[in-house]
């Protein structure tokens, strides 16, 4: 259970596509192996990549930040690599007709960066053993498909401790795009930074039921600073929230990329997604021969998540307080869900010297302490 997997699987009929091509010149027990009957690509051939995105990459959010990363990877191995990505693609039946026209046209490693590819990428995968696939946020692997993921809740955690620090009126606003175990564990461990160190703040959500349309999350916003938010927060992928924030004097996180640019006043930092490194890495890993099918879930530590520059309104013992912090989750020696760890009835569902296991995050249907509201149920 992850990102994208209970969007509604409607047609697009009559929808069109967007192809761009850019010139390299500048655990379900899976095989821990290379494809059989693959081999390096030719020292003197470009790799081919290719990229299925979930939205536009103008979106300035989920998409926009693989786009990013697709980018680096270009600048970073100049003329080695020619990549092509295909924008909006739903994730229903289009989902594998793109990802198999991708393999078709040559490239020989392709990403797909949505929740709700998975299963089309295995269903294509199995049709071409000589290409190598990467699926973003799922969980199932072959021989040629590898699965990654950022540990977004390190940087939720520091987030909520930079809002406990700031809100004045103790209620921070979050705008959540659907109820699934993923945006539940963004939210909650959000939380527990935001208690750790203002007890008496409480966080108000509200949901959008999409994941990337400015309209609903700017009259979420809106919602949430009528309840009496100062601060707000969001998983969902436009910069609405942030302008807003800016317009009404109060303070604002941005998510997926750094959104300064949308309110210098009211931003006080971003949760970043880095895709670059990784996107290297694993074309390099192709180009030399030695990718493997692998689960990745990495952290700040390796590089792949991590907050932009703060605000200078935030207090310089702030700012220590939180880079603190994270050199902890860098050490490894600090968890986002440290024990003892209540839901909303006071249940302990974490005990002292615990932490929440990967399994238990990826399946997070409950709100810890300090979550006003209960979860609805996702549409179908």
């Amino acid at each position: 259970m992850d990102r994208r997997q209970f969007i509604k699987y409607t047609s697009l009929a009559g929808a069109s596509f967007t192809f761009a091509a850019c010139s390299g010149d500048k655990s379900n027990n899976p095989e821990e192996t290379s494809p059989s009957g693959t081999s390096p690509v030719a020292a003197n051939e470009p790799l081919k990549v290719g990229f299925v995105y979930v939205g536009p990459v103008g979106d300035f959010g989920w998409t926009y930040a693989h786009d990013l990363g697709r980018r680096e990877m270009e600048a970073s191995l100049q003329g080695k690599v020619r990549s092509t990505f295909v924008e909006n693609v739903n994730e229903g039946a289009d989902a594998e007709r793109v990802i198999r026209q991708l393999a078709l046209d040559g490239n020989k490693l392709i990403f797909t960066t949505s929740f709700g590819y998975m299963n089309p990428t295995i269903k294509v995968a199995k049709d071409f053993p000589g290409v190598y696939f990467e699926h973003c946020t799922g969980y199932k692997r072959v021989a040629n498909v590898g699965t990654y993921l950022g540990r977004f809740e390190e940087t939720r955690y520091l987030t909520g401790m930079i809002a406990g620090k700031m809100t004045k009126s103790n209620i921070i606003g979050f705008i959540g795009a659907y109820p699934i175990p993923e945006v539940i564990r963004g939210i909650s461990a959000f939380t527990q930074g935001l208690r750790a160190v203002n007890p008496k703040a409480k966080v108000r959500v509200v949901w959008v039921q999409s994941w990337y349309d400015p309209a609903k999350e700017r009259e979420a916003a809106q919602a949430l600073i009528s309840l009496g938010a100062d601060v707000l927060t969001q998983h969902t992928d436009s910069a609405a929230p942030v302008q807003l924030a800016e317009e009404k004097g109060i303070f604002a996180f941005g998510y997926n990329t750094d959104m300064s640019r949308f309110g210098p006043k009211a931003h006080l930092t971003s949760a970043i997604n880095k895709w670059g490194k990784f996107y290297t890495d694993k074309a390099l890993a192709v180009m030399n021969g030695t990718w493997k099918s692998e689960d990745v879930w990495f952290g700040i530590g390796q590089g792949m998540v991590d907050i932009s520059p703060l605000n200078s309104t935030v207090p310089q013992d702030v700012q220590q307080l939180v880079m603190a912090k994270r050199d902890e989750f860098i050490k490894d020696i600090a968890h986002p869900f440290d024990g003892p760890v209540k839901d909303q009835k006071g249940k302990v569902r974490v005990q002292k010297g615990q932490v929440l296991s990967d399994k238990e995050q990826l399946a997070m249907d409950w709100y810890v302490e300090g979550i006003e509201g209960s979860i609805p149920k996702a549409e179908s």
